[in-house]
Formats: structure tokens, sequence, C-alpha cells
């Protein structure tokens, strides 16, 4: 191992500003704990609460912040960073991703390379905790990449010039306040449109009266009435709408198979759709899934889930939580290969430590930074 690093920084296809880079004002340095240390891998962590710019509506709940836990891996002088997010309905918490964590000893792993190794035994410590789970799996993606110098992207042999478009997030708000946002996300090209309550009729007609931009929705399982729901996605239809994300209540399998076969507009699974065996039980309930990182314990799990989606023939979306640029640096680097992206969760935050993947004119551009793309 030590004459592949040596390899590797002779040829200089590791920076030392790389190594380490990603992270403003050396942020871990000044609030880490240590969990576990080993001679070749030292897993730390530090909680943190992301502010968001707007309290944040969904058909179900508000909320203004969002708890996560930020982890670093140390190797060989090389450092990858992870992140877990934890909006409720995930059910994970500070306290819960400390306690996975703590939990976490990679001693017995002498090598990052074993990947499969690693988060396999990581998955099975406990059948919870996908987000806890998530920023271990990211943080040695990332220190792998670095290893190699490459980002992953290119690893997996994508084309990073193939990345869609993303949408910005517009939550359920008064008129004034989502004409506010819509104005604010100028720059996009796609808007993303909670909805689920009795307002959704007025939250699509205020933002048509301020822009013709295309719009998606995501109900959160809002609607609980399969002919409510038909009648509604053909009025979307006539709005330019584009898709519908998780329309009714994930129990209601039955209903939503109904509502997808007669639909005008795809259907995409979200809640219902968590890691790799809901992929096959969402086949023919929804026209395609959204793989986020915080739902199916990071990037080894979605890139497997993007692979058997794909070969259903299904559409497939790359979604987030409100999460810092670390999380949503990674996520993009599958990118290149979905048709559909929601990676704003950074862009809805105030505190942002990390500098990662930008978004240009409402398309996701990535860098060649090694690793999951976090910058110097």
């Amino acid at each position: 191992m030590q004459n592949r690093r040596n390899f590797l920084v002779r040829s200089g296809l590791i920076g030392s500003a790389l190594l380490t880079g990603g992270i403003k004002n050396d942020f871990f340095s000044k609030n880490i704990g240590i969990i576990k240390e080993n001679s070749k891998m030292k897993l730390t962590f530090k909680p943190y609460t992301l502010e968001l710019k707007h309290v944040f509506t969904l058909s179900t709940s508000s909320r203004s912040t969002t708890p996560v836990v930020l982890t670093k891996l140390e190797y060989d002088g090389v450092t990858g960073f992870g992140e877990a997010s934890m909006p409720p309905y995930l059910g994970e918490s500070h306290e819960s991703a400390v306690k996975f964590l703590s939990k976490v000893d990679l001693a017995q792993f002498k090598d990052p390379f074993e990947i499969e190794n690693i988060l396999e035994y990581v998955d099975s410590i406990d059948d919870h905790n996908p987000a806890a789970k998530a920023s271990v799996d990211i943080a040695l993606h990332d220190l792998v990449g670095k290893l190699l110098g490459k980002p992953w992207y290119k690893i997996w042999g994508y084309d990073k010039e193939k990345t869609p478009d993303t949408s910005f997030t517009i939550g359920i708000d008064t008129n004034e306040v989502v004409k506010q946002k819509v104005k604010e996300a100028d720059e996009f090209k796609i808007l993303k449109v909670k909805l689920g309550r009795e307002t959704d009729k007025e939250m699509i007609e205020t933002i048509r009266s301020v822009t013709d931009k295309p719009i998606t929705v995501d109900v959160n399982q809002g609607w609980k009435d399969k002919f409510f729901a038909l009648d509604m996605i053909n009025w979307l239809k006539e709005k330019n709408v584009k898709y519908v994300e998780q329309p009714m209540p994930k129990e209601m399998t039955d209903e939503m198979a109904w509502l997808t076969e007669k639909s005008p507009l795809p259907t995409f699974g979200d809640e219902s759709v968590q890691r790799i065996p809901d992929v096959v039980k969402a086949h023919g309930v929804y026209s395609g899934i959204n793989i986020k990182l915080m739902k199916c314990t990071g990037l080894r799990e979605a890139q497997k889930m993007l692979t058997l989606a794909k070969s259903l023939h299904m559409q497939v979306m790359l979604g987030c939580m409100t999460e810092t640029s670390c999380a949503i640096s990674a996520a993009s680097q599958l990118a290149p290969e979905v048709q559909w992206a929601d990676l704003d969760g950074n862009l809805l935050i105030s505190n942002d430590p990390f500098e990662g993947t930008k978004i240009i004119d409402g398309k996701i551009v990535l860098n060649e930074n090694p690793g999951i793309g976090l910058s110097k």
C-alpha cells in the first residue's frame, strides 16, 4: 500500500492541498472528537446543525434546521470527508448517529481499498441508521478517490458532460414567500414544488403567475385517494409539470400501480424506495425511483440501485435532504447517469462548511478534484 501511495505522489496524482481539501476554516481541526483510532485508519465525527434560509414546509411537517453529523476518515496522511443528514422522517438524530459511529471499529481493515468488505461490515452493525452509515461510506469513497487521484465519476467511467440540470425546491408557503423563492431561483431551469395540502392548486397558480419554467412536484405521500390523485396529475400536466414524486402513501401499493398505469406523467417513488430490495418492489408500481444517499447508506448502494433500476427500464432521479456540499458533491458523482436531479440541499442552508460541486446556470458541473469533488 505504501508503494502505491508513493507512486501516486511521485506521479503528481495527489497534491497535499487536495488531500485535506474541501472544508472551510480548518473546521475539523478545531471541532472534531475522535471516536475510534488505529495505526491505519482514524474515524472522527462532529455533530452539526444546518440552518435553513427559509422555513421548509412539506405536506406533513415544517422545520428550520436539520441535524447532521460530519465525519472524517484519515489514512496515511490522506483525509476523506463524509456526512449524515437526518431530517425527521428518517428517524435518526445526533444521538443515534453518534451511538452508531461509536460502534464502528475499522482496526480490522488494513487497506481502505477494501470498500465492499468495509461497508458490508458497517452495514451489519445495526439494521437501522442509513444516514450514519452513509457518512462512513462517503468519507471512505472520498479517501479512496484521493488515494487514486481521481474523482469518482471518472473511476466509474461516467461522462461529466452528461449531467442534468438540477431542480430548485420550493416548499409550501404563503403566496408572497413562494414568489420570493421563485425569484431567488432565477438561474434554475426547473423548479421542484412541494404539494400535498389543500393549497396545491394555489401553489401552482402562484408560481405560474411569475414564471413559465418547467415544474416537478413532490407530494410527500399527501394524496390519499387515487381518483383525486389522477385528476390532479391531469391538471398538473396542463401546467407544464414534468413528473410527480411520491403522490400517495407508500403503503398504498395497488392504488399507486393503478395511478401510474393511468397517469399522463411519470411517477417516482421516494419514501417507498429506500434500498436495493425496494427497487424491485417499485417496478410496475412507479415509473422511476428517487435515489438518496441518506436513505440507501451511501454511494456504494446508490450506484448499485442505479444500475438495477436502469436494467428494469425505470427512470432514475438523484435526490437529497438538506445537506452540506459534502454529501451533495458525493451524490453528484452519479449525476451523469440519471435523467433527473434534485441536488439543491446545500443551497437551502446558510452555514455550509464545505465547498464542492457547483451549479452553473442550473446545471450540475462536476470538477476534477479527486474523491467526491470537494474543493481546496
